[in-house]
């Protein structure tokens, strides 16, 4: 359970600086910045909760990480309020930066996923424990993108929730096998960081139609 918290607060951390910055750059005010990176750290498990039946959702019952994701986005927001945004000099980093803490997220939210599944009782149904890991790894950055008026990443970038996927079937997989989830968290962790990194430094892509101008 020790290790389920530290990637709990992993994912939350870095999925409030993923919804900050992003929301920074649409050009929202503070209150904006805030409700963008609380949805974006706690979108994935609010919708996990729903779909497991789990009223009310654990957002709602233990706030620690909704307050972890609104100090973490004021602290974004102070840092980019005084600087004036982020120098041109610094925009490489900046994405890179962006790209970290979204896979970051996805990888600690999809292991929380799995695991919240198995301590509700549903260890022996993988299908299911796939989907939950997916869904909260991936839920709340839809979220993101959608209030900020932009195509969901996991549908367009760098096969973004196929990662989330194999990690989360590795997991399982891991776990039949081995009997131990601390080990299956960690490298399926891993895996998720891995295939993302490789999909960024090779510009995989899933297969696409290419569309001519008229889109036809």
């Amino acid at each position: 359970m020790s290790l389920l918290l530290i990637f709990d607060f992993i994912g939350t951390v870095a999925f409030a600086i993923s919804g900050a910055i992003t929301g920074i750059q649409k050009r929202m005010d503070i209150f904006g910045v805030n409700i963008l990176a609380i949805l974006t750290a706690c979108g994935g498990g609010l919708t996990r909760d729903i779909i497991m039946g789990n009223f009310p959702p654990q957002m709602f019952v233990n706030a620690f990480y909704v307050l972890v994701a609104a100090i973490v986005a004021n602290i974004v927001f102070g840092i980019m309020y005084f600087h004036r945004g982020i120098p041109r000099k610094f925009s490489g980093l900046y994405d890179r930066g962006l790209f970290i803490f979204d896979t970051l997220g996805l990888a600690a939210f999809m292991v929380d996923g799995v695991m919240i599944g198995a301590n509700f009782g549903y260890e022996d149904d993988k299908f299911l424990l796939v989907f939950l890991g997916f869904i909260t790894g991936v839920g709340g950055g839809v979220l993101r993108d959608v209030l900020s008026n932009q195509m969901p990443a996991i549908f367009v970038k760098h096969v973004y929730a196929l990662p989330v996927i194999i990690g989360g079937i590795l997991m399982v997989i891991m776990h039949e096998l081995m009997d131990s989830w601390n080990l299956a968290m960690v490298v399926s962790f891993a895996l998720v960081i891995i295939l993302r990194v490789l999909a960024r430094h090779f510009l995989w892509n899933l297969p696409k139609v290419k569309l001519d101008s008229d889109g036809i």
